[in-house]
């Protein structure tokens, strides 16, 4: 075939290969019934959904009414006839050097063996668990445990201040809190049984009981009657058998807390067989994971990605799942190590790997022949979410590491992926810069927020928006307060009854929206609203720029001014002011020659390292609040104090 036929015969092949997503997707919000039915076959029910959906009272869905069917049993018993032998959990923590891998039947006995406990302490169907634990095996045992009996979990993330952890026990009203001595982060031990204990006071909520793992960190007082260690429960619960408890699929799974919440915290409720389902289809769709094979999140269980795509979505797919408990950058052995997660990846075949553009940032500033050192052939892509994608970082890793890396932009609101690309229906090419096209179910829409119109044109910078019904997997209502849920998410625009993602986007001519920031983070210089994300893509564009925070700080002239603050690629212009001032004013002009001179920051400082969550999440408000000489609050999440530190000493 000669070089123009062959052309034409690509762009032919591209062509049908693009109209297999589009009409996949067109099915899906056209014919919603028949689309999630077929979905629902990828499951196992205990009976058959009556009805697909019923959406008689927008703006709530729900779906699968009438089938009864189990998380616990989809992620593990379903597995045991056919690979109850192969790898189902692999455990590696760089904090304590252990290395551990549970088969599924392993998986099936540990999790029945916490479940009869729990069962011990009076845990039933429908009752609270709330789980407060570091990245170790038995947080996802908890969670399946919790899962087989129909009790409904409430995991907060380990380490959280007594305060924020006691505003969750009173609102969760858990009858037991499963708990551990204490976690580990970059060889610091946070001792955890404290912060509970001062919690549990604080709550005008008291739990029956406190489930305790000892892992031999830290010191444990026990509170007689109410404290038992797992260790001698599970002991006389060696080998039990506790059967699944068959849930409707409308009964509720799970609560998760979102993060960053002010004043009375937000319980993102879940339901059991639309989670369930669309967790099977987006391991297929969206993941193209294999039973047999290896999946890599590097997020935590106190996040929506942990309980999506550490614990649930791979096991329901039937692959082997590793949990990290340690730092990307530090080795088994405790030694700095910037490989270890490629180390990883090469020793138990990972073929799908999800983590945080942060991250790859931080290994950003290692040796670039790391990515070279190990065989990574197995791997097929690398998925990176929560927090917008900037195209430098996003290059960097494809070339270092020559597979497909995938943005994709969800909420713990969402469950799965809103935008991305889904190459189990059709290999589709990824943008640098936008997390892609919206996924299977979802109607998203860009809307004006002032008159509500729908913005078709191409970069027209609106709200981004998903029209109901929501698809499965959606959250289903805020934990006991279905008029917050209806207020806080379904009327931020007028005349139009939509959910808000709360955040600004743009649509390019081929479809591939691109988010450019919270719309509650947006910055109004002279009457002229500017999203910080719009500035940030600019200034990481500067080649001696590794990362950007750009924050919204109290002008009396402007009303509000931007300010920067960039960690640079040769760390000198941190300490020399003569260097610093100079990439400042490179980093101004660019941003003035990108977006115009009202974007252009007031200043331009420039740090170590950013304030950041421990799971990599940056702390603009702290940062705002410091520039604003405010109370940053609650900064119990915060991975290393001295950096908000350093940016104080700055002003």
């Amino acid at each position: 075939m000669n070089s123009v036929s062959a052309a034409a015969g690509s762009a032919r092949q591209g062509d049908m290969l693009m109209s297999r997503y589009a009409e996949f997707y067109r099915r899906s919000v056209d014919d919603p019934e028949g689309f999630w039915a077929e979905q629902a076959r990828l499951i196992d029910w205990k009976s058959p959904p009556q009805q697909t959906l019923d959406a008689s009272r927008p703006p709530f869905a729900r779906w699968f009414v009438g089938g009864t069917t189990n998380l616990c049993h989809n992620a593990v018993d379903r597995h045991l006839a056919r690979r109850g032998d192969q790898r189902a959990l692999i455990f590696v923590s760089t904090e304590t050097g252990v290395e551990k891998s549970y088969s599924f039947k392993e998986l099936h006995a540990e999790v029945q063996r916490v479940a009869a406990s729990l069962m011990e302490l009076g845990v039933g169907k429908g009752d609270r668990v709330l789980i407060y634990m570091p990245m170790v095996p038995e947080a996802a045992f908890a969670m399946l445990a919790c899962a087989r009996i129909g009790a409904i979990h409430c995991v907060v993330f380990g380490g959280f201040a007594s305060g924020s952890l006691a505003s969750r026990i009173e609102d969760a009203t858990p009858k037991v809190i499963v708990s551990a001595d204490a976690g580990s982060r970059g060889n610091k031990v946070l001792a955890y049984k404290p912060l509970l204990d001062e919690a549990i006071r604080l709550s005008s909520h008291k739990p029956d009981a406190v489930l305790l793992f000892d892992r031999g960190l830290a010191p444990m007082a026990l509170t007689e009657g109410r404290d038992h260690l797992a260790s001698a429960l599970m002991e006389r619960h060696r080998d039990v058998e506790v059967p699944c408890v068959w849930l409707d699929a409308t009964d509720i799974s799970y609560t998760l807390y979102t993060s960053g919440t002010t004043g009375k915290p937000k319980g993102v409720q879940r339901d059991t067989g639309g989670y369930a389902v669309a967790l099977a289809a987006s391991m297929q769709h969206i993941f193209d994971g294999r039973a047999g094979e290896s999946y890599f999140s590097t997020s935590d269980i106190g996040w929506v990605v942990g309980h999506s795509y550490i614990v649930y979505g791979p096991l329901i797919a039937g692959m082997a799942t590793l949990m990290y408990e340690g730092l990307p950058t530090q080795g088994l052995d405790q030694q700095p190590d910037g490989g270890i997660w490629w180390r990883l990846v090469e020793k138990y075949r990972v073929t799908v790997m999800f983590s945080a553009p942060t991250a790859v940032r931080v290994l950003k500033k290692q040796d670039p022949a790391l990515l070279k050192k190990y065989d990574l052939s197995s791997l097929r892509a690398l998925f990176l979410a929560g927090e917008p994608l900037d195209e430098p970082t996003g290059r960097w890793i494809s070339e270092g590491l020559g597979v497909p890396i995938i943005d994709n932009y969800w909420q713990t609101e969402s469950g799965w992926p809103i935008l991305t690309v889904a190459n189990g229906v059709e290999r589709t090419r990824s943008k640098f810069g936008s997390p892609g096209i919206p996924m299977y179910g979802f109607k998203v829409k860009i809307l004006d927020e002032t008159t509500g119109d729908e913005l078709t044109g191409a970069n027209e910078k609106g709200v981004v928006v998903i029209e109901g019904p929501t698809p499965p997997g959606f959250m289903q209502t805020v934990w006991r307060d279905d008029e917050r849920f209806v207020n806080t998410y379904w009327k931020g625009v007028p005349g139009k009854l939509v959910y808000s993602t709360f955040d600004w986007g743009i649509r390019d001519a081929d479809g591939y929206f691109y988010i450019l920031g919270r719309t509650d983070d947006v910055i109004n210089v002279a009457g002229h609203r500017l999203g910080t994300r719009e500035i940030e893509e600019s200034i990481s564009g500067h080649a001696n720029v590794a990362e950007v925070a750009v924050v919204g700080v109290a002008d009396a002239l402007k009303g509000q001014v931007a300010m920067a603050f960039v960690v640079p690629k040769d760390g000198a212009a941190v300490a020399d002011e003569k260097m610093a001032l100079h990439l400042e004013g490179e980093i101004m002009k660019r941003v003035s020659d990108d977006l115009g001179a009202l974007a252009r920051p007031a200043r331009v400082r420039f740090v170590a390292a950013l304030p950041k969550t421990r799971s990599g999440k940056l702390l603009r408000r702290a940062i705002q609040a410091v520039c604003e000489q405010r109370d940053p609050g609650d900064l119990t999440t915060i991975d290393d104090p001295s950096t908000l530190q350093q940016i104080k000493n700055l002003l």
